[in-house]
């Protein structure tokens, strides 16, 4: 299978690294700056699940590079959507479809209009990744979890053949048949998550260490459960108890990425996440008060 990462930063980058080493034909398209980097530093994994050292990569700057593809990982911040557009629908010309990886949920209809709903598949990813100052990926946890699945039905055959092909790598990949709800369970999770931990500049250990803390990230938990539901989708109890359980065992250091950006001082994915959410609640007639104050805490970090 011939696939394109858009976006090679940690999260793009781990699942890239992982299909190449698992004998994937991979093209990275990524911008001048990471283009250089990546020709200077090489790739490299440092994991749980074993470190990956890669020097020689296939990287291009211009979608018009590529003659086929059938794959595009899209993994890029909420806020550069709008920017891969153009080499998204070369790419769709040129036999590509299309997974994003992208949080949130408001990227799907955008990308459904403008390259066709069947060529946008439903998917996620539960990982933490950082990149350090040489560009390396730095994946601190064991998760390294990527589900996908059809939004159309014509994508069913396609899900199959990608599940096999992603057998192979040293990820822990998975077809979902309710890939709309599980994305909506993924939203629920980073959006409560991401919201606190940036919010209150604090990794998870230590909100964990004051109740209150995370009671907050707790009742988060639960207005992201009702914004699914008022969407018609199940979100149920049993559901968010294992994301507070997910939070309680995660190692004490473990971060969002959007506060690990915070720490960066890069730019911030609230509008993306926290925002996206307000205007779905808005459009449902909803509020969100925690979600609401969360947004209202993190926004003057936006830039």
């Amino acid at each position: 299978m011939k696939i394109v990462i858009v976006g090679a930063g940690a999260v793009g980058a781990y699942f890239g690294a992982r299909l190449e080493e698992a004998g994937q034909h991979v093209t990275f398209l990524v911008r001048k700056t990471r283009a250089r980097q990546l020709e200077e530093e090489g790739l490299h994994i440092t994991s749980p699940h074993g470190n990956y050292l890669f020097n020689q990569l296939n990287l291009v700057e211009d979608a018009t590079q590529i003659e086929h593809a059938d794959l595009v990982i899209l993994s890029v911040k909420g806020y550069h959507l709008e920017g891969t557009l153009p080499a998204l629908r070369t790419l769709v010309e040129r036999g590509a479809k299309i997974l994003p990886l992208l949080n949130g949920l408001e990227h799907i209809p955008i990308l459904q209009e403008q390259l066709g709903e069947e060529a946008v598949l439903g998917g996620f990813a539960y990982i933490i990744t950082t990149l350090n100052e040489k560009g390396h990926v730095i994946h601190s946890s064991q998760n390294h979890d990527l589900i996908f699945g059809p939004l159309h039905p014509s994508q069913t055959g396609f899900c199959e053949e990608l599940e096999q092909v992603m057998s192979t790598a040293v990820i822990d990949a998975r077809q979902s048949k309710q890939i709309l709800m599980r994305m909506w369970n993924k939203y629920m999770f980073i959006t409560a998550f991401s919201g606190v931990t940036t919010a209150a500049n604090l990794p998870i250990g230590t909100i964990r260490q004051s109740p209150s803390t995370f009671n907050l990230l707790h009742k988060a938990l639960i207005e992201m459960k009702n914004l699914a539901n008022a969407y018609h989708v199940s979100i149920s109890e049993e559901q968010l108890n294992q994301a507070v359980t997910n939070l309680q065992t995660l190692p004490h250091e473990s971060t969002s990425s959007m506060h690990q950006d915070r720490r960066k001082g890069l730019t911030l994915e609230v509008e993306h996440l926290q925002g996206g959410a307000l205007r779905l609640a808005n459009k449902a007639g909803i509020q969100l008060p925690v979600i609401e104050t969360l947004y209202g805490l993190i926004k003057p970090f936006e830039q």
